[in-house]
């Protein structure tokens, strides 16, 4: 079964001044040919704090406040490409559009139920939403790179974990490192087993368990679960929604050193897809993760979409 296509519309909430000016310099950037000027970046704009430029021009009328805007976007832009530049991207990631005022009701993908299903969990592949955003998540946790952390945090992409006791306990420091960096950690079991072939009792040890482990070391109960290998059955379901789990996002691809591999039939990114990947490095992919986040990023950019929060939408 396939998902229903979202229509594709470019918003934004900037103001029409400083988007004028934005698109020039985004039009300058791309014909530099450094770091391919296509804007980018996981935020949105800041207003200028109490005693800045631009909270001084703003008080000089509407004309001074958008020029102190406008600068302040060709200053971020600037970053952006030196980011982008610095870490091996032939174009600057996209920016994503603010998060939605209301979060999209989200539904069991076609396909994907279990009986009695209405009332669990819903399990999904895809955001609703016709935003031109895709949604990078990371499970396990085997591999502690600090080069990922910055390189994420200087590029501003956002991403969300799915971590396993088992391959996470032996560095927590590293995953406490991550969420300091407004990562969200979510469920991914203790033990990384294949969940239909065990009880319910041992279901539970292992989601409500990871459950514990996360508000223990993390301080938070996730409220996101993603089952190993994407296998689950109604216990899986049931026990997850018991322990506070509100939703199972799946994936619609899955992202790699070297290549993409696709669940859809057309082999392309849609509207609110999540992209899969894992904490791997060179001695399971002959690649790092920055060679993986590098490649997902041509993509997706290439590809005209943006990588937003998943939990600004679940």
């Amino acid at each position: 079964m396939q998902l229903v296509r979202q229509k594709e519309k470019f918003a934004t909430n900037c103001r029409r001044t400083a988007c004028s000016v934005l698109a020039a310099l985004l039009i300058g950037a791309a014909a530099s040919g450094c770091a391919d000027g296509t804007d980018g970046g996981a935020a949105g704009p800041q207003k200028p704090a109490a005693g800045q430029a631009g909270a001084a021009a703003a008080k000089e009328g509407p004309a001074a406040a958008e020029a102190a805007e406008a600068e302040r976007l060709k200053r971020e832009l600037a970053a952006r490409v030196a980011a982008a530049k610095k870490w091996g991207l032939e174009k600057v990631p996209l920016v994503a559009p603010a998060p939605p005022a209301v979060k999209p009701r989200i539904t069991t993908r076609e396909g994907f139920e279990v009986d009695g299903g209405e009332t669990l969990p819903p399990v999904f592949t895809t955001v609703p939403t016709k935003e031109r955003v895709v949604f990078l998540t990371m499970d396990d946790g085997a591999e502690k790179d600090p080069e990922l952390l910055r390189m994420m945090t200087e590029l501003k992409i956002p991403y969300s974990a799915f971590i396993s006791d088992y391959v996470v306990s032996d560095d927590y420091g590293y995953f406490k490192d991550m969420q300091a960096r407004g990562v969200t950690l979510n469920n991914h079991t203790i033990n990384h087993r294949y969940l239909p072939g065990l009880s319910k009792a041992e279901q539970r040890r292992e989601i409500c368990g990871e459950q514990d482990k996360i508000e223990k070391y993390f301080g938070k109960r996730p409220t996101l679960f993603r089952p190993p290998y994407g296998n689950y059955n109604g216990d899986t379901l049931r026990v997850a929604g018991s322990c506070g789990i509100k939703a199972v996002p799946l994936w619609a691809a899955e992202a790699f050193p070297d290549h993409m591999e696709w669940r859809e039939w057309d082999q392309d990114l849609h509207p609110g897809d999540i992209i899969l990947t894992h904490f791997r490095g060179e001695e399971d992919w002959e690649g790092s993760m920055a060679d993986m986040v590098r490649h997902v990023m041509k993509t997706v950019t290439e590809k005209g979409y943006a990588v937003a929060r998943l939990e600004d939408y679940v």
